[in-house]
């Protein structure tokens, strides 16, 4: 294996970790934004289970569905985040060469700032078409609100 293939895969590892990490972190907030934002349109909630707010909902959870729901969804969310950056990566290398072939970045700035920009916007938006189907699923996960064991 070549050491630019293992410089990529300990990049690719490292980054991965991280956002894996980081994504489980902030896991228990996520899950309480969607919960207060989805409880109106929500059949699972009636009018009078509804969370008051914020720490309403921080304590109701685990008495209700049990600590680990803090992280339900998570695993979706974590296994969304690894096919998004490496597709990320990938097509913003191909839309660069599009968008940016040929151009000096000291003599024409604008013009490769542009560049860039829509390069970033269009690995994005590529990206997005692969990795929305999970995205849609971590939220339907995080947005339930049975029962600890009853998934």
């Amino acid at each position: 294996m070549s050491e630019q293939a293992i410089s990529f895969a300990k990049d690719f590892l490292a980054g991965g970790i991280s956002a894996a990490i980081s994504k489980t972190a902030v896991a228990p907030i996520e899950r309480v934004k969607l919960l207060l934002q989805v409880q109106h349109a929500s059949k699972q909630i009636t009018v009078d289970k509804q969370y008051k707010g914020i720490m309403d909902c921080v304590v109701r959870i685990p008495r209700e569905q049990g600590f680990l729901s803090f992280w339900r969804g998570n695993l979706a969310n974590v296994i969304r985040y690894f096919p998004t950056q490496a597709l990320n990566f990938a097509f913003k290398d191909k839309y660069k060469k599009i968008f940016l072939d040929g151009v000096d970045k000291r003599a024409q700035f604008w013009r490769y700032f542009a560049g860039n920009l829509a390069s970033g916007g269009a690995a994005g938006a590529t990206s997005l078409c692969f990795v929305y189907p999970l995205d849609f699923a971590r939220t339907r996960l995080a947005a339930d609100v049975g029962k600890a064991g009853q998934e």
